[in-house]
């Protein structure tokens, strides 16, 4: 980490009225009127931005150095995708017992050896919540029954050597951006430590 911290420069803007204009089960779409008051320009407008719980995902590594990757369906892009395990931060939950709890019921893979990657914003431009990164090390099988997942969540289990799941991250196999971000805390943190 840098010894010193960017300093932003840019004015901040202030919520004037905030007004919910929708209502889903993963987020809420809200309509905030805000306002720049900066010494050169005085602005106002209507912004839209999802409203989310916080997200969490996890680099999860088995004893034999393999990477415990899921595929499933994403409705979004109407495909199939490759990636780490993850999901919503739920209520009352902080993000470390939510994700240990997605990765077995999404693989059947338990960990004592966690660690943290940090945290991102999911999407500044248009969302409020922030992801949570986190390796699980030393990861085993512990439950053999098919992932549950949630009631349209259909997934397959797969373990890739921790190259070949970099191929994939490089080629765009995985191409999912928050696992991109995952990936490079990742290798960040392996080059931190190298150099103590």
């Amino acid at each position: 980490m840098s010894e010193k911290s960017f300093q932003f420069t840019i004015e901040p803007w202030s919520v004037v009225h905030e007004n919910k204009e929708y209502h889903t089960p993963i987020f809420n779409l809200l309509q905030r009127k805000m306002r720049l008051e900066a010494k050169e320009d005085k602005s106002e407008g209507d912004f839209y931005v999802l409203e989310a719980p916080e997200w969490v995902n996890v680099i999860p590594i088995t004893k034999n150095k393999e990477v415990v990757l899921v595929e499933q369906y994403r409705y979004g892009i109407e495909q199939p995708t490759l990636e780490i395990p993850g999901g919503m931060v739920d209520p009352k939950e902080q993000p470390l017992e939510s994700i240990k709890r997605e990765l077995v019921e999404e693989t059947g893979y338990h960990s004592k050896n966690w660690s943290s990657l940090g945290k991102v914003s999911s999407n500044p431009a248009i969302m409020t919540n922030n992801t949570h990164l986190y390796l699980a090390e030393g990861c085993e099988l512990i439950t053999s029954k098919k992932p549950a997942g949630d009631e349209h969540e259909r997934i397959n289990v797969h373990l890739l050597p921790m190259e070949k799941f970099l191929d994939y991250v490089a080629d765009g196999t995985i191409h999912h951006s928050i696992m991109v971000a995952a990936v490079a805390r990742f290798l960040l943190k392996g080059k931190q430590e190298a150099k103590s």
